[in-house]
């Protein structure tokens, strides 16, 4: 709560990667949204994919520890070029839903289309237009990281009202392609 009473809610909002796993955490309360903080998980190259998925899930579970946020915001990875790639992705992903699960959050999932819609109006806009909008919506000195600019974006598209995908479904809508599409 506030001064004035109004109920303030914490989001923490995750860019999930294998290298770089941008967080963001942000506080709404009414309408008005506060940047609390912001961030990357780094991993090491040279490690094994274990060791790099520990990091990230050590991290994450750290941050919750220290920040306390109230839900959680991550975003859906599309990768379809290198099946590789998509497989460490979503085992990067995997990580970091587990530790936020772990840590008592629940998981609210966002397409990149939803947030970029969310938070810049376009769900095709690219990285220099989020850090922007990320930067003017939290009235931030200077623009985020990229990957730190997703996760505050994220945390942004939740707070305006998303409930993530789980919302879309009852209303016939699901993800093809990383756009929401109606009926099967």
């Amino acid at each position: 709560m506030n001064r004035e009473g109004d109920p303030s809610l914490r989001i923490l909002g995750i860019d999930p990667g294998l290298r770089v796993t941008g967080f963001g955490l942000i506080e709404k309360t009414g309408q008005r949204l506060a940047y609390l903080a912001s961030g990357c998980i780094r991993t090491l190259r040279e490690d094994s994919l274990p060791a790099r998925l520990g990091t990230i899930h050590r991290g994450l579970h750290e941050l919750v520890a220290r920040h306390q946020p109230d839900q959680s915001a991550v975003e859906i990875i599309f990768v379809n070029v290198n099946p590789q790639s998509t497989l460490l992705l979503g085992q990067a992903r995997g990580a970091a839903i587990a530790a936020l699960v772990a840590s008592g959050l629940d998981v609210a999932e966002y397409t990149a289309l939803q947030v970029k819609q969310a938070v810049v109006g376009n769900g095709h806009a690219d990285k220099l237009q989020v850090q922007h909008m990320v930067r003017r919506l939290l009235s931030l000195a200077s623009d985020p990281s990229p990957d730190a600019a997703d996760a505050l974006a994220c945390a942004i598209a939740h707070a305006h009202g998303g409930q993530g995908l789980g919302r879309w479904s009852g209303a016939g809508l699901h993800v093809r392609r990383g756009r929401l599409v109606v009926g099967k």
